[in-house]
């Protein structure tokens, strides 16, 4: 059985560091892994990713780590956040909107708008991430390629 030890920071960054393939191949793997964990789809991210990277052909590891951007610590911010990008798009952005939605008869009552504002968020933000994130690491196993 592993003990913590075994699991630390720099395993965890050997997983970025040995794979295998062209940098073009890697960052586009990790890049679906960051834009499917932009949704809440709890559970199912690491699916999503590693699906929507075999059929991209992705780096499928680099794939379910990307989804790890969202986690328990990051599941508030990163949901409150994609819902107002969300409601910016569909022009209902307003301070009383926000106090209103997370009122459960409220919720219930404007579920498809809430819904449709947090899953509009996701994608803009989620292809944001993904574009950012992606370049990134292209660059970096860019630069470890030429050393």
């Amino acid at each position: 059985m592993r003990s913590k030890r075994d699991i630390s920071f720099k395993r965890i960054l050997s997983l970025f560091k040995y794979q295998n393939g062209s940098p073009f191949f890697n960052a586009k793997g990790l890049a679906i892994g960051v834009f499917s964990g932009c949704f809440p789809f709890f559970g199912f991210q690491t699916l999503i990713g590693v699906f929507l990277a075999k059929l991209a052909k992705g780096n499928i590891v680099l794939a379910a780590i990307g989804t790890w951007i969202s986690n328990p610590f990051t599941y508030i911010p990163l949901y409150y956040f994609n819902y107002k990008v969300g409601s910016i798009f569909l022009n209902t952005y307003s301070n009383n909107d926000t106090q209103k939605s997370f009122v459960i008869d409220e919720l219930w009552k404007q579920g498809r708008i809430f819904s449709l504002k947090l899953l509009l968020g996701s994608s803009f933000v989620g292809l944001l991430l993904a574009l950012i994130c992606g370049s990134v690491v292209f660059f970096i196993y860019k630069i470890k390629i030429k050393r």
